[in-house]
């Protein structure tokens, strides 16, 4: 605009996308896109250049910033029109963006590059409201459009993103000069205006207009009675939390899934009523939905009063179908050029009276596609309420999912961390040893669980870790039953499941014999022995019934096979733990479960048994200062170094990476050399 400045321009439009990304109701998560056009000095020529900044492949409008965008010179672009092949080789076109660039730097430019570039309009957004979507996917949408827009909103039928849509949505600009935006068939909406004000303003006019036009012109209920009653919300959360590890593993059959469950009101209607089955078939339209969302998802097929066992062999029965079914999609559509198939298993479980369970390669990506399906739901409801859903077909589906474009973004993807889609169940991981152990199973790509009895300090750590797609934090008191039975429930209801359970929680009270109390004894065997045995059982279920194999690992001590001294609680305690490897790694290992133990000696600095008197008492019976007591202890190590909590991390680590993969029943020292307490 004249008079206004590059910084002007860039400026509005990232309030403006920022505004816009932040309401689900006007686009989903990395959904659509915006632009605005304005004028920079060409520092080649010296002379003002026409720019468009779009936000760039894979951003969200939600987050999004500057470095976010793709900046182009307008010239360029529209130029592109000039040496276009036509459809059969529009791919071709995303290449010849990166020569449009202006400047270094910036994101690479997305597929809808052309459709903001080639629309004659200073403010363009591209969104996916479920609302706009409901009209798009409608029998009628056409004659649906006319009659909620007039002649403000244009309908254009369906084509897949790309160069030609470009073409087309800027042919409806030039020839419909009082419209305001358009319908895009099967997919979302369009619209422009002169200021980025104006074009949000008709964004929302559109998105709001279709909304409230379903309100009150649609029928009450699209998606038929209720077939299946709603279970009670504790019963609801116990039988998600049993089938979820089982549905995670079959979801996990070609390539391991992080999981995320939703029950919310949206998607227990739906999976209560008379046609779940008939409409999840059709599958999603927006093409932002199935490459989430998988072309449909897997439903089952029985009531919420069917036996627990019942469930999951059906379960297991629509598992192998949905694999069938899915590779024989492919087989149609599949050309000689198509990638390679990305794995049969849903993304989505649909399951009635409890929910809907999704799935990806972390948890971010599982949560947004139970996010993505949502919407679907929306859509399906609203195009259900006024015509009839009518989603893109089949073989157009397949065109997208399979698209050497994006195979290539998938290929660009950086390699995942040693750890991705694992889940680590951390005792004891408010502070100390088992805060390091959170923290390296998290930086290499795990989600963790931090489990603890100071719910402050587990809930400090959690967010230490990056937010609830990384880490949650549950209160448990490891010697109650009932605790450590909830808290792995919470465990498998935030994540989908267990792969990996530290038994780190520990105290001491270091006491001569005669001087030990039983209650002493009982506190320090409650807390590691019991505490760990019932930690160990409970996530067993788990990762047993995901048969995805997992690994155990005990935090015991040098003293689980050295005599210290004035230490028969704490050393006995820690004996039963190391046994309880041997044997754990016996019993759980067909079913491809690992238990190892790794045995500390001396860490005193950020330990939290040292600081809660251990360290006092161990310093009196080696009569030295406190303060000095690590020290103490590296000198009498034969690599005279001191241990801390971030070393027994990397052991844990080592043992749980993959490289050890066929390695069980053992003890790893982490002491500097203590040759007292060499294993023999």
């Amino acid at each position: 605009m004249p008079g206004e400045t590059f910084h002007d321009t860039v400026d509005a439009l990232i309030v403006r996308s920022n505004r816009l990304g932040a309401d689900p109701r006007n686009t989903n998560y990395a959904g659509g896109n915006t632009s605005a056009k304005g004028e920079r000095t060409d520092p080649v020529t010296g002379e003002p250049t026409g720019l468009l900044w779009v936000k760039g492949s894979g951003g969200d409008l939600g987050t999004l910033t500057p470095a976010g965008l793709a900046v182009l010179r307008l010239d360029r672009l529209r130029s592109l029109v000039n040496v276009y092949p036509g459809e059969d080789r529009e791919d071709e076109m995303v290449a010849a963006f990166d020569h449009c660039l202006f400047g270094k730097g910036g994101a690479a430019p997305s597929i809808d590059t052309a459709m903001h570039g080639l629309v004659d309009a200073p403010h363009v957004d591209h969104l996916h409201p479920d609302s706009g979507i409901a009209v798009a996917t409608a029998a009628d949408g056409p004659s649906l459009t006319r009659k909620i827009f007039g002649d403000r909103v244009v309908w254009v039928p369906w084509r897949r993103p790309g160069f030609q849509l470009g073409l087309d949505i800027a042919a409806v600009r030039r020839g419909h000069p009082d419209a305001i935006g358009v319908i895009l068939g099967g997919h979302g909406i369009t619209a422009w205006g002169a200021t980025s004000g104006e074009c949000e303003a008709n964004s929302r006019f559109i998105i709001e207009t279709a909304a409230r036009y379903i309100d009150e012109h649609g029928r009450a209920e699209p998606f038929g009675p209720v077939v299946h009653p709603l279970l009670p919300v504790e019963e609801r959360r116990d039988r998600a939390a049993a089938l979820f590890p089982v549905v995670r593993g079959l979801a996990s059959t070609d390539r391991p899934q992080v999981g995320h469950y939703t029950d919310s009101d949206v998607v227990l209607d739906f999976v209560s009523r008379e046609r779940l089955a008939e409409l999840a078939a059709l599958g999603t339209s927006c093409p932002d939905h199935f490459l989430r969302t998988k072309v449909r998802p897997l439903v089952l097929d029985l009531p919420p009063s069917a036996p627990l066992d019942d469930v999951i062999a059906r379960l297991r029965e629509l598992h192998e179908e949905y694999r069938a079914d899915y590779r024989a999609y492919y087989e149609r559509h599949a050309g000689a050029d198509s990638p390679a198939i990305r794995g049969a298993d849903p993304a989505i479980v649909l399951v009635p009276g409890v929910g809907m369970f999704s799935f990806g390669a972390n948890k971010q990506t599982a949560r947004v596609a139970g996010e993505f399906y949502v919407n679907a739901i929306n859509v399906m409801r609203g195009a259900e309420a006024l015509s009839r859903y009518a989603p893109i077909d089949e073989s157009e589906k397949f065109r997208i999912e399979y698209w050497a474009l994006e195979e290539a973004k998938l290929q660009r993807m950086p390699r995942p961390k040693p750890l991705a889609t694992r889940v680590a169940f951390v005792t004891g991981g408010g502070s100390g040893i088992g805060r390091a152990i959170a923290h390296r199973l998290a930086a290499e790509g795990a989600c963790v669980v931090v489990a603890d009895r100071d719910a402050s300090a587990a809930a400090t750590v959690a967010k230490e870790l990056g937010g609830t797609d990384v880490a949650v934090a549950v209160t448990v008191d490891v010697t109650d039953e009932a605790a450590v039975t909830a808290a792995v429930k919470a465990a498998v209801l935030a994540f989908g499941g267990v792969d990996l359970v530290v038994n780190n929680a520990g105290l001491s009270v270091s006491k001569p014999l005669l001087e030990t109390s039983s209650g002493d004894w009982d506190r320090q065997h409650g807390v590691m022995a019991r505490g760990s045995f019932l930690v160990s059982r409970e996530a067993a279920r788990v990762l047993v019934a995901q048969g995805m194999g997992g690994d155990i690992v005990y935090i015991a001590s040098k003293n689980a096979v050295f005599a210290g001294p004035n230490n028969v609680a704490y050393g006995a305690a820690k004996a039963d733990q190391a046994h309880q490897v041997r044997l754990l790694a016996v019993e759980l290992g067909g079913h491809g479960i690992r238990v190892n133990g790794i045995n500390p000696d001396g860490v005193v600095r950020g330990s939290g048994i040292f600081s809660g008197g251990w360290g006092a008492q161990r310093a009196a019976v080696y009569g030295v200062p406190e303060s000095e007591l690590g020290a103490y202890y590296a000198q009498r190590t034969i690599l005279k170094r001191e241990v801390l909590p971030e070393h027994v991390a990397n052991a844990v680590f080592a043992l749980t990476a993959g490289d050890l993969s066929h390695t069980t029943g053992l003890h790893i020292p982490v002491d500097a050399g203590v040759a007292a307490a060499f294993l023999r």
